[in-house]
């Protein structure tokens, strides 16, 4: 049935919200996007995205140095008919880049933040791209898009993150609404926290740290490897 032009944000989703089993294995199901519902800025508290500013992250995984710079850009894509935010995401191990992504945000009238998916580049060692294994494009090939961020976030709540099926299929749940910590960038109190996983790599889950009017702050992997990121810095 065709939803009309005028529904809520909310709805889409409480639908996200419900059909997410607690096995991870059903699937969004299709909706109309509205982009009348989305609006210019992305000021969620937990995940906003001002042009301009570059966060950037060290780490390791598996032993190995590894460092992120994410770039929100000023640069837009339209997709299903709503304005994206771009966001330029270059991860690098011993200082060597070896991926290269365009992340597509946008935001709804009730603060959600979307995802529209991604281009993502695997590069080697001398930059020749070895795969996009993992990019996906809301409304192409059935993918549908996800919330990278609720806007009322509650305790328990799972929720897709993005949907392409057999490429992107990674669900969050909150776990806590008051969690503490330090990075390299200072200490936090009130953060929200969230475990990722995906049907597509069962045996791994991440829990993510994020602080209200900065966003992502801190990054562990508690199941299937050694992996830990964390904030050093934000400019802009």
């Amino acid at each position: 049935m065709r939803m009309k032009e005028t529904f809520v944000p909310l709805i889409l989703r409480t639908i996200l919200l419900a059909t997410v089993s607690i096995a991870g294995a059903t699937e969004p199901p299709r909706q109309e996007i509205s982009p009348k519902s989305f609006v210019t800025a992305i000021d969620n508290p937990f995940f906003p995205l001002s042009p301009g500013t570059t966060f950037l992250y060290e780490g390791t995984d598996e032993g190995v140095p590894t460092s992120t710079k994410t770039l929100v850009t000023r640069e837009t894509k339209q997709i299903l008919g709503v304005n994206c935010t771009v966001v330029h995401d270059q991860a690098f191990e011993n200082g060597i880049l070896v991926e290269d992504t365009y992340d597509w945000y946008a935001q709804d009238a009730d603060g959600n933040v979307w995802y529209f998916g991604e281009d993502t580049k695997e590069l080697d060692p001398k930059g020749n791209v070895i795969s996009t294994a993992g990019s996906w494009q809301a409304g192409v090939n059935d993918a549908r898009p996800g919330i990278i961020m609720l806007g009322d976030p509650r305790n328990s709540e799972r929720y897709y993150q993005e949907f392409a099926r057999g490429e992107a299929e990674d669900v969050a749940q909150v776990l806590s609404l008051d969690e503490s910590t330090c990075t390299s960038y200072g200490c936090f109190t009130g953060l929200l926290l969230t475990k990722e996983t995906s049907r597509l790599d069962p045996g791994i889950a991440e829990h993510k740290y994020y602080a209200r009017g900065i966003g992502f702050v801190l990054g562990v992997m508690v199941k299937g490897g050694q992996e830990r990121t964390e904030l050093v810095r934000v400019r802009g």
